[in-house]
């Protein structure tokens, strides 16, 4: 900050009562509106979601550093957020929903893409599918391996702020027992707010769809789902178990922040941008929300002390760098944005997870209860909706269930030697943009790398179906894609519009390859496998005239989604030379005082549902703020 700005602040907040104990550091109310803002904080939080919060909380306990966090989207109590049952009821509530949608896919028939993510207090911990999923060791060695051997970005350097991100409350001994579920505390802690807990009640049905896994070969089955390894296993849910109610950021850290006297959250207010003195991050410049709309002729800024710490998301973390002037120099000139920082990889290096839409149906599913029998069994569906009633508990306290397999590709397909081998290769450059830096084809390459290392070996899951516990199958997920999209603003008018989205789904042509073996060791559970034939499975989708190669990969272009509602990757934790946005320390290349902090720092995607993950990036994030980078 420049001395006049300084003193201008102290000037003012020697005229403002409630500001003046102890330089601003007791402030007037936790939740406030835009006239309550003070002038200064010493940090400004962009993004009220998931990581947002969590650093906030971390970082204003001790009771004297002051945190404004600024989040778009309204403070919310709604039943559609809450609501455990299910697991969809935020997601399916339009007034905490961006309303984004992709650019076209030319290689999905040129369809649009819904952009999902979460517009509240809480952020998509607030709408998520509540699946409490971490990756496996080896996803993120990946990430450190791209600065060097030691780096303190490692499965075992970020095991304990796993540990430390979510409070485990293990599943009741009853359940345990009549589905043989199985965990080990010791990859767990019991401190924080946010909590991982368990239905009530499973159906059996469940374990029976995960022994079925036994009838394929050398499939792994993993004692518990936060040991980092592939495999079938049960995995717990985000929810309170006391309330059988969503956990989640605004519970677990807004909640308890709010009561220090350090925090405030201002809600419904649009960032416009990051407000830079040369390239030293000094503050925010933001617009109330009225009516639904920034009201840009009330915009106010806020100067940051400390740091400016950016955590708006994989999609809105890289467009508000953009429309500071941060990202690369031909974006930002096409949207006449005065170029401050010319960073490459600014919205480069886009991930989601892609969604796969076969579809099966057992016809004769003799394990019960299942979860077929809420719709067919009078008796059961009574019974779930008395104990619900009574004490919430019984199926109702089941989300989006909790088990799923997480497979290794040399487990689903005999040709992963022969597509690791391609994918090395490759020509990596040529399925990015043509225009794409240097660098960032740099950083790609090494990714593709790992991968095709990745795809040879057990330590990394490609695979992913989720169970359902009914005679209907579940989620059907590739965990790492090849192709890499974009996220950049719209030039015919950046500050108003929303950004362009591009999955740029299969761009990569291994990406489809790698596609048809998911499906077809798809068919082969449900189809050729001891295990369910008892339960004469039927092929709905593709159907059995789906034979060869080129008649999946039409299937995977007219059905498959690219998204899960998983954006990350956008600023990209990776060194300057390799298209990286942030440094180990997560502080943003070329600029003072400004780091990111969220799944958009993530360089490669976990093989997993991401939640779980950048709750524990934010921990370690705000460690690094507050003591700097550990020794390794």
């Amino acid at each position: 900050m420049t001395s006049p700005q300084r003193l201008f602040t102290l000037a003012l907040l020697a005229l403002t009562p409630h500001t003046s104990l102890a330089y601003g550091r007791q402030l007037r109310a936790a939740v406030v509106d835009a006239r309550q803002v003070q002038k200064e904080y010493d940090y400004v939080i962009i993004g009220g979601g998931t990581a947002g919060l969590t650093v906030a909380d971390r970082l204003t306990e001790d009771g004297k550093s002051t945190v404004l966090v600024i989040e778009y989207g309204q403070l919310s109590d709604s039943a559609s957020i809450t609501t455990v049952t299910g697991g969809f009821a935020g997601m399916n509530d339009p007034k905490f929903m961006y309303d984004i949608n992709s650019v076209p896919q030319v290689n999905l028939r040129n369809r649009t893409i819904a952009v999902r993510a979460g517009k509240v207090v809480g952020g998509s911990s607030a709408v998520n599918a509540m699946m409490t999923i971490r990756g496996t060791a080896e996803d993120y060695d990946r990430w450190g391996s791209f600065f060097s051997k030691s780096s303190h970005w490692s499965w075992q350097n970020l095991l304990p702020y796993f540990k430390r991100a979510l409070n485990f409350v293990p599943p009741n001994p009853d359940v345990v027992q009549s589905v043989n579920i199985t965990y080990d505390t010791s990859f767990w802690g019991n401190t924080s707010g946010v909590y991982a807990a368990w239905p009530s009640y499973q159906y059996p049905a469940t374990t029976a769809q995960m022994e079925a896994f036994r009838g394929l070969p050398d499939v792994p089955f993993v004692k518990d789902s936060g040991s980092g390894q592939p495999g079938v296993y049960w995995y717990p849910t985000f929810m309170d178990p006391k309330k059988v109610e969503r956990s989640y950021a605004k519970t677990g850290h807004h909640e308890v922040a709010q009561k220090r006297p350090n925090y405030q959250l201002l809600a419904e207010a649009k960032v416009n941008k990051i407000l830079l003195t040369g390239t030293t991050a000094t503050g925010v410049s933001y617009s109330p929300i009225v009516s639904g709309k920034p009201n840009n002729d009330a915009a106010q800024s806020v100067i940051a002390r400390k740091e400016v710490i950016l955590a708006a998301g994989g999609i809105h973390s890289p467009q508000i760098l953009q429309l500071s002037g941060i990202g690369p120099k031909k974006i930002l000139s096409a949207a006449k944005i005065d170029t401050l920082v010319d960073l490459p990889g600014v919205g480069q290096n886009f991930q989601d997870h892609p969604m796969l839409s076969s579809s099966y149906q057992y016809t004769k599913f003799t394990p019960k209860p299942s979860g077929d029998d809420l719709r067919t069994n009078r008796t059961f569906s009574t019974w779930a909706n008395e104990v619900w009633a009574a004490n919430r508990t019984g199926p109702s306290s089941i989300a989006t269930g909790n088990a799923a397999a997480w497979l290794p590709f040399p487990v689903i397909s005999s040709r992963s030697a022969a597509l690791s081998d391609a994918l090395a290769a490759q020509d990596h450059a040529s399925y990015l943009p043509a225009d794409t830096h240097p660098t960032v084809a740099a950083g790609y390459r090494a990714q593709m790398l790992s991968y095709a290392a990745a795809l040879r070996n057990n330590g990394t899951a490609f695979y992913n179906a989720v169970l359902s516990g009914s005679s209907t199958n579940g989620i059907i997920v590739d965990l790492h894609p090849l192709s890499r999209g974009t996220v950049q603003v719209d030039p015919s008018d950046p500050y108003a519009k929303e950004p362009l989205v591009d999955y740029r789904a299969l761009t990569n042509p291994l990406d489809a390859a790698v596609m048809i073996d998911i499906l077809k060791y798809t068919r082969r559970y449900y189809l050729d496998n001891p295990a369910t034939k008892p339960w004469a499975a039927r092929e709905n989708s593709p159907g059995a005239s789906t034979t060869t190669d080129e008649q999946w990969a039409s299937f995977i272009a007219r059905t498959m989604s690219p998204s899960e509602f998983h954006p990350v990757g956008t600023c990209a934790m990776m060194p300057l030379e390799l298209g990286g946005v942030v440094d180990e320390e997560l502080k943003v290349y070329g600029v003072k005082g400004l780091r990111v902090v969220d799944g958009s720092v993530m360089p490669t995607l976990v093989g997993a549902n991401t939640c779980q993950t950048v709750y524990a990036v934010a921990e370690k994030a705000a460690d690094l703020i507050r003591f700097g980078a550990p020794k390794v």
